[in-house]
């Protein structure tokens, strides 16, 4: 186990809304119980293939706002990957 699969399997909802709030996204409570499932089951998925990884297939799940605002942090912090 390396050191992400031990942050994931210990993160918690409240860490992500931290981070969202920090980043001026205020996500409802579906929001929020997408987001986190979705991080929890695919994140290896996501790391692993970040080149074909495409959050448009996911704007229904979000506000417009939301969306766009979550869209521009994923395509900040990809390059770091």
């Amino acid at each position: 186990m390396n050191i992400i699969d031990l942050y994931i399997n210990n993160l918690r909802k409240d860490d992500i809304l931290l981070f969202a709030n920090k980043h001026n996204i205020n996500l409802n409570s579906d929001e929020l119980d997408f987001t986190y499932s979705y991080i929890k089951n695919n994140y290896k998925e996501v790391l692993n293939n970040k080149d074909r990884f495409n959050f448009d297939e996911y704007k229904e799940k979000f506000s417009e706002e939301n969306f766009y605002k979550i869209k521009e942090l994923i395509n900040t912090y990809i390059n770091y990957l």
